[in-house]
């Protein structure tokens, strides 16, 4: 059958893939949450939900970089990647023999549709209409507002969410306010901290691992700001990941 993927690419997959890569650990989750996991054959090493998956499916690399020998040997009827998770040139020589579909996510819109694509790709869509039902409830009551943010990706260089990221959006969902006002990920120095001077620094747990160790450095920059060291994952994962972050959000 063919399918139309977030980038509008036509993408020629038989019917109901039972051999089936996810090059994205957010969308490995949801395809076993969707009940899928005996349809997945490889996955990334990042892939680390649920724990038991990387023993019992085979890496095939990681987000960025494959191993095309061992994609090859798996022989997959469908590669399940990301626009912006996964490298271009890797991609575009993967779909020269496989069916590659690609989700492109910024808000809880784009995130339901993935899920209601995915979920129509392998006729699941009622699991796939009850957990966007479930997402929609979750989300429907918006958070108070926490104050103004910067969320930190990387340290060295010091690498920060902007505009036009889901991570933009989920911060708005948490009830920060992002001051960081460039597109995608631009880097920062230690000056630009200190004229952006936010109410919150959150230091991200990925891709960077923030610890308590880097909490004083940062706060002998921003000496006035509230440092928080946040789960990374609730707020860069979509998918079915999302169904935990509310309750996460509140604690924040």
């Amino acid at each position: 059958m063919q399918v139309i993927d977030q980038l509008n690419r036509k993408v020629e997959i038989p019917s109901k893939p039972k051999r089936v890569i996810s090059l994205v650990p957010s969308q490995t989750e949801l395809l076993v949450d969707l009940g899928l996991e005996d349809r997945l054959v490889g996955v990334t090493k990042f892939c680390v939900h649920p724990s038991h998956l990387r023993k019992e499916k085979t890496i095939v690399g990681g987000t960025k970089d494959y191993r095309f020998e061992t994609i090859d040997q798996l022989n997959p009827d469908l590669i399940i990647g990301n626009k912006e998770e996964n490298d271009q040139e890797g991609i575009e020589r993967l779909a020269e023999k496989y069916p590659v579909w690609l989700s492109d996510v910024y808000g809880l819109e784009d995130n339901n549709r993935m899920i209601r694509d995915l979920s129509a790709i392998f006729d699941v869509s009622d699991r796939g209409d009850s957990m966007i039902e479930m997402l929609n409830e979750s989300f429907k009551k918006p958070e108070g507002n926490k104050g103004s943010a910067v969320y930190l990706i990387w340290k060295n260089p010091i690498m920060a969410a902007g505009q036009s990221t889901f991570i933009n959006h989920m911060l708005g969902l948490a009830g920060f306010t992002n001051l960081v006002r460039e597109m995608r990920y631009p880097e920062l120095s230690e000056s630009d901290l200190e004229s952006i001077n936010p109410d919150y620094l959150l230091l991200s747990s990925e891709p960077f691992p923030f610890k308590e160790k880097h909490i004083e450095y940062y706060q002998s920059i921003l000496p006035q700001a509230k440092i928080r060291l946040i789960d990374g994952e609730m707020f860069s994962w979509y998918g079915s990941r999302l169904l935990k972050s509310r309750e996460y959000f509140n604690t924040l």
